[in-house]
């Protein structure tokens, strides 16, 4: 009897004992993940850094070198609505995830594609806009080409960006083609302007306005995008508290209908064509 009057006498003390123990690794892995938090660390330092790279119309220069575009309005927004500054820092695409991942910048905020390739090197937030692949033809050079089909030939070399999905698509799509892989956009364009490749696969709208832009050398072969892939911030992986901020922010802006505001400024118009050089 003894042994039990024991037992029941220090049992109020154990289970107090094991609360005060689940509530200090709680607290712990509290403390651990908001010391792993983006979120927590830009309010800190008080600035946003994002990493882009420049796509016409998500992100460009205009003429007094400042940077506009849609991408750049999403960011800016962001920051203003965390209550800290924004810093842009523009990254060759081809090694833009190795840049985040190594800590160069909080946040990739430039027109990424979501991708089952690129989802096992980082999360990506829930959609916040949807973009698909076009290609522009050189008028002499692709004479009588309209189709896709036409394209996916081993005589016919198409241009595109290093690293991106527009490179995947023309992969997927036109197997038989020679890619011709160029650092920048601005490269694989004036390829084609001048004749030296049949055609560019990329992102929407930019062909159709190249084919605008240069109609007397360029066309638009299929007038429909034949892909469409959700774009999404990109972060790094283990940071839940930023992930679910980015979400929230994203469904926030949405459903004000600001998204859709600037959706159509920078890829239903050319409003903004004469900032640019």
């Amino acid at each position: 009897m003894k042994k039990f009057d024991l037992f029941f006498r220090l049992l109020p003390l154990t289970l107090l004992l094991l609360c005060i123990s689940s509530f200090s690794y709680g607290a712990t892995i509290l403390q651990d993940i908001s010391s792993a938090s983006t979120i927590e660390t830009v309010k800190k330092r008080g600035v946003l850094k994002v990493g882009m790279d420049i796509f016409q119309p998500w992100a460009m220069k205009d003429k007094n070198g400042r940077l506009i575009g849609f991408e750049i309005d999403v960011a800016t927004r962001l920051a203003e609505d965390m209550g800290v500054k924004v810093e842009f820092l523009p990254t060759a695409w081809s090694g833009i995830i190795p840049a985040l991942l190594t800590g160069k910048f909080d946040v990739i905020i430039g027109g990424m594609g979501i991708t089952a390739q690129r989802a096992l090197q980082v999360n990506f937030t829930q959609p916040y806009e949807y973009s698909g692949m076009s290609i522009v033809a050189h008028k002499k050079v692709a004479a009588g080409f309209d189709s896709l089909e036409d394209f996916n030939k081993p005589e016919v070399q198409i241009a595109v960006k290093l690293g991106t999905t527009a490179a995947a698509a023309a992969k997927r799509f036109l197997p038989k083609a020679k890619l011709r892989m160029f650092d920048t956009e601005p490269q694989a364009y004036q390829e084609l302007r001048n004749g030296n490749v049949h055609a560019v696969v990329g992102s929407a709208p930019r062909p159709a306005y190249e084919a605008v832009d240069y109609s007397e050398s360029l066309f638009l072969p299929v007038q429909e995008t034949f892909t469409r892939e959700p774009i999404g911030f990109a972060l790094r992986k283990g940071d839940p508290d930023s992930l679910a901020f980015f979400n929230s922010w994203i469904t926030i802006v949405t459903l004000e209908g600001w998204l859709e505001e600037r959706h159509n400024y920078w890829f239903g118009s050319k409003d903004w064509i004469n900032q640019v050089e």
